[in-house]
C-alpha cells in the first residue's frame, strides 16, 4: 500500500509539471515569436521484488518478478516551428521566415554585455538612430549595433537582411543559425544563449519588414491538453486516496 502512495504521488508530480508548462505556452500565447515548450514522462527503472524470508521455501528470499515505482520528469523540449506572419505596416517590425535568429547586445542588470538571439523582431529606433528591442537592447549588424541615419524618408531592409536609408546601403543585419537547438537556451526576455558547444551555422531565413511572426502556440490544442492533465491529477488523487483508506483500515484491524 505504501508503495500505491508513492506511485500516486510520482504521477501528482509529473501532471504538475505539464501543467506549468502548458499554463505558460498559453499566457505567451500572444508574445511575439514566442516558440511553446513541451514535457515528456518518463517511468522509473524497474525494480526486482523480492518476498523475504518465505516459510513455505526454507525462509529464503524468492525473486516474485519487477515492479515499477512511478512516473517522473523525461526531459523539456521547445518547439521551434515557424509562427504565423501578421502584417504590421511598422519600418522597424521584421520578422523571418525559416531558420535562424537576429543577434542581440544584451546587458544584464551587472552592467555585463553578452550575444543573445532572439525571433521577435518588434523593434524601434531611438533618438541616437540604434536599432534596438523593446527593452532597450542593441539589435547587431555585421558591422555591430545597426545605427541608422535620423534624417532618414525611408528605411529599407531586403530579403537577406541589407538595411538601406534612402537607398543609401547602411549595414546588414546579423542573422545567424545553429547546427543543433539543443545547444541553445531560453534567457528570458524572449531571448536565447548559445551553449558552449553551440555551433553557429548559415541562416536561411529570410526578412520580411512590416510584420511580426506570431507565437507558435495552438491555444485550442493547449485547452485540451490542459483538460487531459486535469483529468490524469484526479485519478492520482483518487489511486492516493483509495491506497490511505486501505491502509487506515489495515491499522484499525491490527489494533483490534
Amino acid at each position: 500500500m505504501v508503495k500505491g502512495l508513492y506511485t500516486a504521488y510520482t504521477g501528482l508530480v509529473n501532471q504538475q509539471n505539464r501543467l506549468d508548462v502548458v499554463s505558460n505556452n498559453l499566457a505567451n500565447a500572444t508574445t511575439v515569436a514566442y516558440k511553446k515548450e513541451g514535457l515528456t514522462s518518463q517511468s522509473f527503472d524497474a525494480m526486482m521484488a523480492i518476498k523475504v524470508r518465505d516459510t513455505t521455501v526454507g525462509n529464503r528470499n524468492q525473486y516474485i518478478g519487477d515492479v515499477n515505482l512511478g512516473v517522473k520528469v523525461g526531459e523539456s523540449y521547445r518547439d521551434y516551428s515557424q509562427g504565423s506572419f501578421r502584417e504590421t505596416g511598422e519600418s522597424f517590425d521584421l520578422a523571418l521566415s525559416g531558420n535562424g535568429f537576429f543577434s542581440i547586445s544584451f546587458t544584464n542588470k551587472s552592467g555585463e554585455t553578452s550575444t543573445m538571439y532572439t525571433r521577435d523582431g518588434n523593434f524601434s529606433m531611438t533618438q541616437d538612430g540604434y536599432l534596438v528591442t523593446k527593452d532597450g537592447d542593441y539589435v547587431l549588424g555585421e558591422g555591430g549595433p545597426v545605427q541608422l541615419p535620423t534624417d532618414a524618408s525611408l528605411i529599407s531592409i531586403e530579403r537577406d537582411g541589407t538595411i538601406s536609408a534612402d537607398g543609401v546601403f547602411v549595414d546588414r543585419l546579423a542573422i545567424v543559425d545553429f547546427e543543433d537547438y539543443n545547444h541553445i537556451e531560453q534567457y528570458g526576455e524572449n531571448l536565447y544563449r548559445a551553449l558552449d558547444m553551440a555551433t553557429q551555422t548559415e541562416a536561411r531565413g529570410q526578412v520580411y519588414q512590416g510584420y511580426l511572426e506570431q507565437s507558435n502556440v495552438n491555444v485550442v490544442s493547449e485547452m485540451v491538453e490542459m483538460i487531459t492533465i486535469s483529468r490524469a491529477f484526479e485519478a492520482n488523487q483518487k489511486a492516493m486516496n483509495a491506497a490511505d483508506d486501505t491502509l487506515q483500515k489495515a491499522v484499525t484491524l491490527g489494533q483490534i
